[in-house]
């Protein structure tokens, strides 16, 4: 039997007994020549707090002009968005993580509400990406995520900059070593414009991510966000999801565990976000594939370091676009070997295809050829040991130290570290050790990067290391182990650690270990009590509640 593109949304328009329905969208300037096209939804999360999704309002309309053109009805809709960098570094900071719960939950709703038959779902900041393709995993109905692009750098002193010289700035200036009027000035000029943090940060990471997965057209999402063209990607992704539908290609044909493998390589050729982890688990959970956080270092270690971008490098995701975009990325490790060409993506062809078209600006240096990488093994790097039994993560970009062992310096909240590091009272050696900021103990896993910058902002950056349950911003650089699992708040043995206990970083030998003996950690932990939650009410509680650990991607689960 053939499939019929308006193969869910019938239940909602047609017969006699949904009168009511068309009645009530007629209401709002459908017609029943509208009503009898196959309903697509066009979901973004335009909201005024932040430049990263502000551009999603234009682009959704440009959406809808596609979607029209080739024969369908666009719906639009809108979700929330929570700013990692308006909230860094504040309470407010917790409902980052959460809000890719809600996200996903929302666009989940609305999809099944209407009975969607197809969707285009418009992203940015953050969180909203692995949101996205979360809910679209859930509906299985045909549909692309369309990344709404990178802000442009701003220009400080002849130096293109971006929100973590901000935050680096202000670490420098508790130091003493920049004045008020300068670290104003880097305020007033990082951030020009509409779209998201400029370097490989996690949206710029998650939007690569969902171009090497399948679930993006390549060739869309490194485009800028003020860049003319974005509008004429928008046309092409309502038109390109129409022909989605007609062929009935679904996310769950796409999220394959080669896709994954995939996403996981372009992560470590890139430089990209830690956080990426976490949603790539939880995205892998949702398509029912197969996938572990030892995954990770499994994947980065075979795959070289060949795009020289921010944190940990000199370019930002425009010059990725000027290069040649996420396409030349795709080529390289195609014609390497390193990623399955064959798999299919959001265009309906393969990704070799898409890669083929790449166009690489001569004597372009942002994305290196393989054989002179920036370092030969990727940037993700899995630890386990006495500290972290299921993992933690570590990103080295290239230029981080492979071992450490100091003194613990041991904070319960995220402000008692960074009120310690502008009061000058980390000093070189140390080893800062953050818990009760992990998925639960949170609880929402908040990102260190106030601590992180102002580290290295202090110059400290090349002698301290820094470890916690919680997460870093794709910003981060410098000898930083996150989602250290289990979490303080469930007895991890992150909890037993006190102050002065000598803590190591083994790079090499992928260990993570306090010098304490099984016998110690264990006698300690045997006194150890949870603490009192955070939240007894409201979301934040109901996240606490059912959230897993952060090694399986910190999802929530239902308790039944």
């Amino acid at each position: 039997m053939a499939f019929h593109p308006k193969h869910w949304s019938h239940i909602i328009t047609e017969g006699r007994d949904r009168a009511p329905a068309r009645a009530m969208l007629k209401a709002i300037g459908f017609t029943d020549e509208d009503l009898a096209r196959p309903l697509v939804g066009v979901g973004h999360m335009w909201i005024e707090t932040m430049p990263c999704n502000f551009n999603q309002r234009r682009l959704a309309a440009k959406v809808k002009e596609g979607v029209r053109a080739a024969g369908g009805t666009p719906m639009e809709f809108n979700t929330i968005s929570i700013s990692d960098g308006v909230a860094m570094g504040t309470e407010g900071r917790k409902a980052s993580l959460i809000s890719r719960e809600v996200i996903a939950d929302s666009i989940e709703l609305v999809g099944r509400g209407y009975m969607f038959d197809a969707m285009v779902v418009i992203v940015g900041c953050d969180k909203t990406i692995p949101a996205a393709a979360m809910a679209l995993t859930r509906l299985n109905v045909p549909s692309l995520i369309l990344y709404s692009g990178s802000i442009a750098p701003g220009h400080y002193q002849g130096r293109a900059i971006t929100i973590q010289d901000v935050f680096e700035a202000v670490g420098a200036n508790a130091a003493g070593r920049i004045t008020d009027e300068e670290l104003q000035a880097i305020e007033n000029l990082a951030c020009p414009g509409a779209g998201a943090c400029g370097g490989q940060y996690t949206a710029n990471t998650m939007a690569t991510v969902m171009e090497f997965i399948g679930l993006s057209p390549m060739g869309t999402a490194s485009i800028p966000a003020v860049d003319p063209r974005k509008d004429d990607v928008a046309v092409r992704c309502g038109q390109l999801v129409m022909d989605l539908l007609r062929k009935n290609i679904r996310p769950r044909d796409i999220l394959t565990r080669k896709a994954f493998e995939n996403a996981i390589a372009c992560v470590a050729a890139t430089g990209g976000s830690t956080n990426a982890v976490l949603h790539l688990l939880a995205l892998a959970r949702e398509a029912e594939v197969p996938l572990s956080i030892d995954d990770f270092d499994t994947i980065s270690t075979r795959t070289p370091l060949i795009a020289d971008l921010k944190p940990g490098g000199r370019y930002v995701a425009v010059d990725v676009d000027r290069a040649g975009g996420i396409q030349l990325i795709a080529q390289r490790l195609v014609a390497a070997g390193l990623v399955d060409g064959s798999q299919l993506t959001a265009s309906g062809q393969t990704l070799a295809t898409e890669a083929a078209k790449a166009v690489e600006t001569p004597g372009q240096d942002v994305i290196r050829p393989l054989v002179n990488p920036l370092k030969p093994t990727g940037g993700l790097v899995i630890l386990h040991g006495n500290l972290a039994p299921e993992g933690c993560v570590v990103k080295m970009a290239g230029h981080e130290r492979l071992y450490q062992r100091g003194p613990a310096r041991v904070f319960d909240r995220e402000e008692d570290a960074m009120a310690a590091v502008t009061r000058g009272q980390i000093r070189p050696g140390d080893v800062v050790v953050i818990r009760y900021e992990g998925p639960k103990g949170g609880p929402g896993m908040r990102e260190m990067l106030g601590v992180t910058a102002a580290i290295v902002g202090e110059g400290l950056g090349e002698s301290v290391a820094l470890l916690t349950d919680g997460r870093f911003s794709g910003a981060t650089k410098g000898l930083m182990a996150g989602h250290v699992a289990p979490e303080a708040a469930v007895g991890g043995p992150i909890a037993a650690v006190r102050e002065g206990d000598m803590i190591v970083f083994d790079i090499n030998a992928r260990r993570l270990d306090v010098e304490l003996s099984e016998a110690e950690i264990t006698a300690r932990l045997a006194h150890w009590r949870p603490p009192a939650p955070r939240y007894t009410t409201g979301v934040f509680a109901k996240y606490a509640a059912s959230v897993s650990s952060a090694s399986e991607g910190a999802v929530t689960v239902a308790k039944w």
